[in-house]
Order: C-alpha cells, then structure tokens, then sequence
C-alpha cells in the first residue's frame, strides 16, 4: 500500500516542481521544447564508439538541474528505475562484438564500448526529459506542442493519458486496501486473487473513465483542453535556444575532450 501511494506522490511531484519561479522555469516551454528536441538529436547522433564525444553533453543537464534548483535525489531515483532497461538492451553486445581496441593501454572489447555509450545516451536522453517536464509542466508542454501545430487529438491524448496514470494508480491503491481489510496479516495479494483483482480494475476503471468523461462535458468540454494562453517568446528566451543550439553544435562538430587533453599537453611541455 505505502508503494502505490509513493508511486502516486512521485507522479505528482514533477507538477510541484514545475510551479516554481526560477530562470529556468521562466524560459518560454516552446523555446525549452526546442532546446530539448535539438539536444535528444545531437546526443542519439554519435557514433556508438564515441563516448568520449559525449561527456560535454553532461554539461547541459547538470546547469538545468542547477538554475532551475530542482532535487537531485528524485530525478536520479527516476533515472535509476529506467536503467535495468538499457542494460538489457546493451548488455549482449560484448558477447558479439569481441574485437579488441586499446584505450590508454587497456585492452577492451568493442562490444563494451558500445555498451557504455548506450548507456550514458539512454542515461542522458531520460534525464533531459525529465527536465523538461519538471521545468515546464504538461499543461505548458502541451501548449507549446500546439504551438508547433501538432494535431489536436495527439495533444489531447498526451495529456489525458498523463493525468490518467494517477486515477488509475488510486483505484489500484483503493483495490489493495479493500483485499489487506479482508486478508489481515498477509503479505501482499496472493496470486489466486490477480484474476478476479485484475477484472475489478479494468471494470472500476472503466466507470471511472465514464464519470471523469461526463464531468469534463458538464464543464464545458468539446474536445479542446485548454491549457491557457503562453506569453510571447523573448529575447532573452532566443538567447537561451541560441547559446544552448550553439554548445550542441560545437560538441558535435568538435571532440572537445580531446582538444582540452591536446591542449593541456602543449601547455605541460
């Protein structure tokens, strides 16, 4: 029971996070999107033997993190739930790719390398999305995809989906409370009870969805969720795309790493 509230609570903290008032939460969610966007697409278009390429990538999460004074123990715990899944999807390719290369006098396999660089591309893609939402909120995230003119039923089922989890999370909490009262002192559901617990969800659900429904028409609803107007885009948000668009691009054009090596070098002779 505690999980499933825990899982509610977590859901919703990205919401609270959103509301507050810091630099980064007063950029425009367009301009946040785009920066987003752009990122994702500079960081999935490495090579997968570039890992060394990818470390000043690091630096774009760490600052939002930073100027937008959010907790880093929730957005890692977040991050920590979808690592068993990129490990699952790297982890076969040291068994099939066993060509050996030598990085500062260690032998290693290639298939470990396209491993790490998995990793840390999954790493900071699921990081970046997180940021986003948790500086910017749905409601805003939505109206900046409008703003791009993406079609108004892919909007509108983004944000009902999203709002969903949590009803759906409570029924599932209300489910469990009603079997512990009837099954004191056992652990957990036995698996004789999945079926029919199971069945009662998706029925409870179901009417939950109707009654959600008819008090969204009974305000008005027709099919466009309204999520306000945005402000106008500043000069100071064309500075933040700019600057950030201008990093990715020397990132990926540059090997930094090895320029900031090569020139530590020259300074030490």
């Amino acid at each position: 029971m505690s999980t499933i509230m825990r899982s509610i609570y977590d859901m919703r903290l990205l919401d609270d996070l959103a509301r507050k008032e810091t630099v980064i939460h007063r950029i425009h969610p367009l301009v946040k999107l785009l920066t987003t966007v752009v990122y994702l697409t500079v960081v999935v278009s490495f090579g997968k033997y570039e890992i060394g390429s990818l470390l000043p990538l690091f630096f774009y999460p760490v600052m939002v993190l930073a100027l937008a004074e959010l907790p880093l123990k929730p957005i890692l715990l977040r991050i920590v739930l979808i690592e068993p899944l990129i490990i699952g999807i790297g982890i076969l390719n040291p068994l099939f790719d066993h060509q050996v290369v030598y990085l500062g006098g260690m032998a290693l396999s290639r298939g470990w390398i396209t491993f790490f660089s998995i990793f840390i591309k999954c790493g900071l893609t699921v990081t970046a999305a997180l940021l986003l939402i948790a500086t910017t909120g749905m409601d805003r995230l939505a109206a900046a995809l409008r703003m791009l003119k993406i079609p108004r039923v892919f909007v509108l089922q983004l944000l009902l989906t999203y709002r969903y989890i949590s009803v759906l999370m409570e029924e599932v909490s209300r489910i469990v409370r009603a079997y512990s009262l009837r099954a004191p002192g056992q652990k957990g559901v036995h698996r004789s009870a999945w079926g029919p617990l199971a069945g009662q969800l998706i029925l409870r659900t179901f009417d939950r969805a109707q009654r959600v429904y008819e008090a969204m028409c009974l305000r008005g609803f027709t099919g466009e969720y309204h999520t306000g107007d945005c402000e106008k885009i500043k000069v100071r948000d064309f500075a933040y795309l700019a600057g950030w668009v201008s990093f990715f691009a020397i990132a990926k054009i540059y090997n930094i790493p090895m320029l900031i090596g090569s020139w530590l070098t020259g300074v030490v002779k």
